[in-house]
């Protein structure tokens, strides 16, 4: 199905996003009709546009986003689930940078769940080619040259993400998402200090095991090599959805545990 679009006005390509990549984007959740961890989803907007030093209009409160998506794609589209990606873009319409203003760009990829695990199991490598870096900037989700040569990269090898290291050669994330690792009773983390995304999603996710003692939640510094300790790993993107993965190189996992507690924790909304 095709995505459906929608902007705050007539874009031009005179706009700091097409020119620079001068934008942040953040995901929100369609579930049965409504919206899910939104509180969560628009203070990580806030901040993310916070570090890029972005004004803020005074309209950008968590009621206009609701009722904007409440307008457009529920009322007006029908949609009842799906991840809206929304990027917020600076325009080129002042003296200085710092006083330009702001618009905002953004579609729905709709899904019969946005909570359930996808049912192919992704196949992974890692590529030690290029690195992430892990800065305040890093864990929010901007303009990244890298995601792209890392997609190619997938796409050209058959795979379909590639696990991306930071400087000190230790696992950062995938192109698209953070890496959950299970061993035992123990989820093991990158941290964001390592160049992991901020996930609204994830952080309800480890914070629903974590209350209801499902799982030990560890941040780590985890070396490449502990990828192929894991018993189960999860992708967990706010941009595409929830995934197992299946494969690293030669080495195969299961997922069942995973997706039991993916499914005790659908359960709780």
């Amino acid at each position: 199905m095709e995505n459906q679009y929608f902007t705050s006005d007539g874009l031009s390509v005179k706009n700091r996003a097409f020119l620079l990549g001068d934008a942040v984007k953040v995901s929100f959740f369609l579930r049965n009709g409504g919206l899910i961890m939104d509180e969560e989803c628009y203070f990580f907007l806030m901040a993310s546009m916070r570090k890029m030093r972005m004004n803020i209009p005074l309209t950008y409160t968590l009621e206009f986003f609701q009722n904007l998506f409440h307008k457009e794609l529920i009322e007006g589209k029908g949609i009842k689930n799906g991840i809206i990606n929304f990027q917020v873009f600076r325009n080129n319409d002042a003296v200085t940078v710092s006083k330009s203003s702001v618009s905002y760009f953004y579609e729905v990829t709709e899904s019969d769940d946005v909570l359930a695990v996808h049912q192919r199991p992704l196949e992974m490598d890692l590529t030690k080619e290029i690195n992430v870096n892990n800065n305040l900037l890093s864990n929010i989700r901007v303009h990244c040259p890298e995601n792209i040569y890392g997609g190619i990269y997938a796409e050209e090898n058959d795979l379909d993400d590639v696990i991306l290291l930071n400087p000190s050669k230790r696992i950062a994330r995938t192109t698209s998402g953070n890496l959950l690792f299970l061993e035992g009773n123990i989820i093991k983390i990158p941290k964001q200090s390592e160049g992991a995304y901020i996930s609204p999603l994830m952080e309800n996710f480890v914070t629903f095991l974590h209350k209801n003692n499902l799982a030990d939640i560890q941040e780590h510094e985890i070396i490449a090599f502990e990828s192929q300790k894991a018993e189960e790993i999860l992708m967990i993107s706010d941009e595409k959805g929830i995934f197992s993965v299946g494969k690293i190189r030669n080495k195969t996992f299961e997922s069942s545990r995973f997706i039991e507690m993916v499914e005790s924790w659908k359960n709780s909304f």
